[in-house]
């Protein structure tokens, strides 16, 4: 990629993307709008908006406040859920200190009991997130919860969740999502266009700003894209190894596994997680009798590994592989996230067996220990991909 080249994001959303998306929570407040802090991707963002709240992604990614809460927390627990705590406990997540409520949701045991650690310092609700997606009873129970978080949230801050404005935020999210998969197309060519870097920050920001704030920002993203393509600009080179990376969330600090890709020589073509383009893979059924059901059944489709059989994690990585034509899978876990890890056996058994993709499980946390021996191992997977 050039380095003259102009940034996806840019028109008035310039900067890191975390100082972005503070930077439009406070202009968003200063409009009297109320802030609403949120942890995972199954938070429905639909009722959040439809209360006329800003919901904001809180502080999850960073090295720096693990020691503080391991102070409190295990040293072997999941270094998302300590550093999530830390933030706290050091008062240092801006995101945090917005928000005048917090959704949370029981993706895994860890959390659950963060969560009871911090119910006392600000409204907390906890969201009972069922985790056999199949089962009738899961529908009707997490639908329960969402009317729940409405009720919650008319009673916190006085507002009204009208099934109107829900079905409307149904609509807007297909309209944005359809958008930004219209964006993520730009990385299935070859060369690639754009880098991780630049779908991160969108789907980073696409997680706060409204539809209608979201529109131009893409808009002028997609001329971008096409403009990149007309003048021959790409990243990498055109026979650089194609990456999809699938498994935790990946942010702030794990983000060194993006960048060793790059420095390795790879081009990193898809994120396949709930800080990437997961979020954004699905389709909300629109004018049903039941939007909060609706949402519902979208937000179970969701494959976290959290979720017992998580057939769909499989079906969806045949849709990427098909799609962006990945050279090598690379599947990122976090130290103690049983769930993803020991999911990544049957991920390999697919890759490996189904696609004939080589693939590679990086264990890692937020430190920066590990960078040459992560360094080392993508080297050695990069090499296996025949020049082209």
């Amino acid at each position: 990629m050039k380095e003259d080249v102009e940034p996806l994001v840019h028109d008035g959303f310039a900067g890191e993307p975390a100082k972005r998306c503070l930077n439009y929570i406070q202009s968003q407040r200063e409009l009297g709008k109320h802030v609403v802090g949120i942890y995972c991707g199954y938070a429905p963002m639909e009722v959040i908006r439809a209360a006329g709240l800003v919901p904001a992604v809180l502080c999850a990614f960073a090295d720096k406040t693990i020691a503080a809460g391991e102070t409190v927390l295990p040293a072997n627990l999941c270094p998302l859920i300590k550093s999530s705590y830390g933030f706290i406990k050091t008062d240092t997540c801006p995101f945090y200190a917005v928000s005048e409520a917090v959704i949370a949701e029981t993706t895994c045991d860890g959390k659950k009991k963060m969560f009871e650690l911090i119910a006392d310092i600000k409204p907390t609700h906890v969201m009972d997130l069922p985790q056999l997606p199949d089962q009738k009873e899961a529908l009707e129970n997490w639908t329960k919860m969402i009317k729940k978080l409405g009720g919650f949230l008319e009673n916190t801050f006085d507002c009204k969740v009208a099934k109107k404005n829900v079905e409307q935020e149904i609509k807007n999210t297909n309209y944005k999502n359809q958008l930004l998969n219209r964006i993520f197309n730009f990385a299935a060519l070859t060369p690639v266009p754009l880098t991780w870097q630049e779908i991160y920050d969108l789907t980073y920001l696409g997680q706060t700003a409204t539809i209608q704030d979201m529109l131009p920002v893409l808009n002028a993203a997609l001329a971008k894209l096409q403009k990149r393509v007309a003048d021959g600009v790409y990243h990498g080179k055109p026979d650089s190894p194609r990456v999809l990376v699938t498994g935790c969330p990946v942010g702030g600090d794990a983000t060194k596994v993006f960048k060793i890709i790059e420095e390795a020589g790879g081009v990193i073509v898809a994120l396949d997680s709930c800080t990437g383009m997961k979020a954004y893979s699905g389709y909300i059924e629109e004018g049903t009798q039941d939007p909060f059901a609706a949402i519902s059944r979208r937000y179970l489709e969701l494959p976290c590994s959290c979720m017992t059989p998580n057939k769909r994690r499989l079906t969806e990585l045949d849709k990427l592989i098909g799609k962006f034509y990945p050279d090598v899978v690379i599947d990122v876990v976090l130290h103690a996230c049983h769930s993803y890890n020991v999911e990544s056996q049957k991920v390999k058994a697919h890759v490996e067996g189904k696609h004939s993709l080589p693939f590679l499980k990086i264990e890692t946390d937020y430190s920066q220990s590990d960078l040459e021996q992560i360094r080392t191992r993508v080297e050695a997977l990069l090499e296996t991909v025949p020049t082209k």
